[in-house]
Parts: C-alpha cells; structure tokens; sequence
C-alpha cells in the first residue's frame, strides 16, 4: 500500500484503508493484490471528503472530487470494499477540526432500492416540470455522498431515467460510489433505444474514476461452513411431499392463508408464519417468478419476512428466441413515455424461462442485500439450473451468492443484523 497517510489519527482510525489492513492483519480476510489500487482509491476519496469544509461545500467540490465506479466479476470484493468507506464516512468523528463531512451526509443503497425510489417520486412529482431534476435536488439537500451496490440496467424505464438523473446528480456536486459486474460502456448493451441511455454512460466516465477489480479469486468460493439450504429433489413424488413437509415444519410454517397482497396484488402461497423472530413464508416457484412479479415485489417481501422458502424450482435452461418487444412494456410499474422511435421494431433474444429467470435473479439479489435466509427446493443441482440462455452473465453473480449464502458465516450474519435491530 502507498497512500501517505498524513491526516490526524482521529480521521484515520476508521478509514477504508485502516479497516481493510486490520482484517487482513487478523487474519478475517486475505490480502488481495487486485483490491489493492481500488482501497487506495477509496482512500483518497475517503480523505477528500472528510477534509472538505462543509460550509463551502459546493466550493470545495468544483476542484475535482470525482466518485469512482468499481466493476468487476462476481465475487471480487467491490461491496465489501465500498462498505469499508460507507463505514469510514458513517463512523469517524473528527471534532479537533471544524472542516470534515457531516456524517449524516452518505447513503447507501441497492440500485433497486434506489430506483424504486425514483419512480415513486416521479409519480408524486407527476404534472411538474423537470422532475428529475426536483428529485436531484431533493437528494443534494440530504446527501453529499450516494453508494449504489450493483449498478445494473435491464429495465427500459429505468435507462430513459438514467441519462439525465445522473447528469443533474453530479452538477449539484453529489459524489456517486458504485459496484457493477460490468464496465460502463457495457451497461445495458443490448437494450431497447439504447441511443437514449448513452448520456448516463458519458456522465459515469466524466464524473467518476472507473477502475477495473481484476482478481482471478472469487472470494465467495473461499473456504466457508456449509449449510443446506438448496435441495435437489427426488424423482419420487412421495419423498418430495416429504422433504417439503420437513421443511415446512423445521420453520414452523402453516396453511392457514392461500395467498397474500403485495403491492396491490395477491401472490399465492403455500404457508406462513407471523412469529416475533422469524417470519418466514413459503411459495411456489411458479407463483412468485413465472407470475406478473417485479424487483419492487421482492424488496417488499424482504421487508416483511426472514425467510423464504421457494419450492419445486425447475430447470431454467433453454434456446433463445426471437420476439418483437411491445412498446412500453416492463413490469417495473413506470409510466416513463418511450413509444417514441423504434421500440416496436426492435427484436430481443429470450430463451422460453428468461423472464423467470430475471425475476429469480432479482429474488435472490434481494434476499442477500437483505440478508434474508433463502430455502430452495428444485430438481436439478445448482450448477445445472441455468446452462444457457441470454441472462448467462447476469446468473454467475446468482450462483456466486446462492453458495455464500449457504454458509454459516451468512447465517452469522443475518443474525447479527437481526440483533443489530433490535
């Protein structure tokens, strides 16, 4: 490491690159030389911030703080790194000095969570002009620094919005941390009227560091306690109906209810509980990812339950096919106007299961931000479930966390999470 670490023990203590050489030094973690210009990165950034003078904010911002964007495949520590400078800007207390960065001043969320927000906004913003920029503004009154995990754009409402929030976002001097699987000029490739999602990559490239996290290690495939929670079913029906019985006793799960509301809409199910400290409720595959579903329902399931059970998850694999996209059809519930240009002419590839699986993609994405304990059923192994297809890049990041998350030390941390609310 090279970063001069010239500023007062107070700010330092819990810096990005303090934190990073303490796991390492106890052995929590093992040093990676691929994160090792990322850290010193994030370190920089780290220092820049907590030395600006918050009263000339804006001022002090104009001489070239830029963000940074880290991507990379999955597995290589881009969140872990952006929470060890979430952590820094959210913990150190400078008082000896007058110029550092109300700490108040740094979120961090999901890019889904994120957007979610911003299409609410536009719907309470309807009839206003220029929205997007009333909604920049509103965050710049509360945030000097924004942290998106899993930057990733497949929805074409969300790129329509993309290319102009972020512009307004960074001339009102907000700093934009990111995580992303793939490199800016990647995002959403193959995407409907994509011509009108290039201003949002321009704006990345101009106002944020891009740094490429090149390791060859995923560290979710590190040496981890295992724990079962995906199940390859029997041929035999009967030791189906009895593995899923176990299961729905071990969580103590009834029938007593045939569905519940989400949203607005009702989502079969097959049992559930209400108790103090686990809530969890199980579904069928078919009802929760072949069905009318969105990100925006799952984010609202991993407000209400600890855990999920899905069951009889099929093979998802297959050839892809050629169709005509609809104007202005996603299920993300935006009412963005894109019947414009050539939306209708435009053909996109999908194998028969792909839209089931996205929405498995972002079931899975949820319940591991969230820290939700995922239970699967399915009949084949999970590195048969999806062999091919037009979603092969997206699922690497869904193995990758379907193995961590079938681990102690991800029970560990739902725990501790849980006890951390409490």
């Amino acid at each position: 490491m090279t970063t001069q670490l010239l500023q007062s023990p107070s700010l330092l203590c819990y810096s990005p690159l303090s934190q990073y050489q303490s796991l390492v030094n106890s052995n929590k973690i093992s040093f990676d030389p691929s994160q090792q210009q990322a850290i010193e990165l994030l370190q920089q950034l780290y220092l820049s911030l907590r030395t600006v003078n918050p009263k000339k904010y804006n001022e002090n911002l104009n001489t070239g703080i830029k963000g940074v964007y880290l991507w990379g495949k999955v597995g290589r520590g881009k969140s872990f790194l952006m929470d060890l400078l979430v952590n820094a800007l959210l913990n150190t207390s400078d008082n000896t000095s007058p110029h550092h960065l109300p700490l108040a001043l740094c979120k961090r969320l999901h890019f889904h969570h994120f957007m979610q927000d911003i299409h609410y906004q536009l719907k309470e913003l309807s009839g206003k002009a220029e929205p997007l920029r009333l909604i920049a503004k509103e965050f710049s009154k509360h945030y000097k620094v924004l942290c998106f995990d899993e930057f990733f754009v497949s929805d074409i409402g969300d790129a329509m919005l993309l290319g102009n929030l972020l512009q307004y976002l960074f001339e009102l001097n907000i700093v934009v941390v990111s995580t992303s699987n793939c490199a800016p000029n990647e995002l959403y490739r193959n995407g409907l009227q994509r011509e009108r999602f290039l201003p949002a990559i321009a704006a990345i490239e101009q106002y944020m560091h891009v740094l490429h996290l090149s390791g060859e290690h995923d560290h979710r495939q590190r040496t981890l306690t295992y724990v079962q929670n995906y199940y390859e079913l029997s041929n035999s029906r009967a030791k189906q109906i009895e593995l899923h019985q176990y299961l729905l006793n071990q969580y103590r799960l009834k029938s007593s209810e045939k569905h519940i509301k989400l949203l607005g809409r009702e989502i079969d199910i097959v049992a559930q509980n209400f108790e103090k400290e686990n809530h969890a409720i199980c579904f069928e595959f078919s009802a929760l990812c072949e069905g009318p579903r969105s990100h925006f329902d799952y984010v609202e399931l991993a407000k209400q339950f600890s855990t999920i059970l899905l069951f009889n998850v099929p093979p998802m694999s297959g050839q892809a096919y050629e169709r005509i996209k609809a104007r202005g059809t996603e299920d993300n519930g935006s009412n963005i106007n894109v019947s414009s240009g050539i939306t209708g002419e435009r053909e996109v590839v999908l194998a028969p299961m792909d839209d089931a699986v996205r929405r498995f993609i972002a079931l899975v994405d949820e319940c591991y931000d969230r820290n939700i304990n995922l239970v699967i059923t399915a009949y084949v192994p999970l590195h048969e479930l999806y062999k091919s297809g037009s979603l092969m890049f997206e699922f690497e990041r869904t193995k990758s966390r379907l193995t961590e998350m079938a681990s102690q030390e991800y029970l560990d941390r739902i725990s501790a999470t849980s006890l951390n609310q409490c």
